[in-house]
């Protein structure tokens, strides 16, 4: 279930104090027999007041908006590198991965590059092979990311089955030609412009190392 808004409450509180405030004016105001101008000039500060109250209220519902609400992943915490990389590679993949989630809204990683998963860490989906669907293979060909801001709301969001089922948002960040750099976030629109830039950065350092070093590897064997 989704993680209620802890500061709601405090947002709506000033709505809710002018609201009341204006109420008992005007019920003082009708059950007074005999209005004086004292009490007249106290009911048009108090009204003031309540409408202050209610336009702040109002304002903090703009300036603070409401977080995305997020869910718990479905799925197991692991950690899960392909044996056979090079060490630097395996450093490399580790050290991006961490950055993500620990910097970024993002729990589950997945690093796909020539044709295999080289890298699945945090929360880990059923499925532990990628087959590219036509987002993924989008990605691959334009060489742009992708942001699926709610990924409920696309129908092609079967072929991110390798994810947990109950994943919110996806990015998936090119890695040259040859392989995307896959996140899943526990809430929908919780990626911020900021955090895209960061994503775009470590895709670029992974796609020179990959492809420094696997291809290295590859003509040395």
């Amino acid at each position: 279930m989704p993680k209620s808004d802890r500061n709601q409450i405090l947002r709506l509180l000033p709505i809710f104090a002018g609201v009341l405030g204006g109420l008992l004016l005007l019920v003082n105001r009708l059950l007074t027999p005999e209005l004086f101008n004292s009490q007249a000039r106290s009911d048009a500060l108090g009204v003031i007041l309540s409408a202050v109250l209610i336009l702040t209220g109002l304002l903090w519902q703009q300036i603070q908006p409401k977080s995305p609400d997020s869910v718990d992943l479905i799925g197991e915490q692991g950690f899960e590198l392909k044996p056979d990389l090079p060490e630097l590679v395996q450093a490399e993949l580790a050290w991006a991965s961490h950055l993500l989630l620990t910097n970024t809204v993002t729990r589950s990683i997945v690093v796909y590059y020539q044709g295999e998963v080289l890298l699945r860490r945090g929360v880990l989906g059923n499925n532990p092979d990628v087959k590219p669907g036509p987002i993924l293979q989008r990605v691959i060909d334009k060489q742009k990311p992708i942001y699926l801001v709610n990924l409920a709301l696309y129908p092609g969001r079967i072929e991110f089955d390798y994810l947990p089922e109950n994943t919110q948002g996806v990015i998936c960040q090119p890695l040259g030609h040859e392989g995307v750099l896959i996140l899943g976030a526990n809430a929908p629109r919780s990626y911020t412009q900021q955090d895209e830039n960061w994503v775009a950065g470590i895709g670029d350092k992974l796609t020179y190392t990959l492809s420094n070093l696997l291809n290295q590897s590859s003509i040395l064997t």
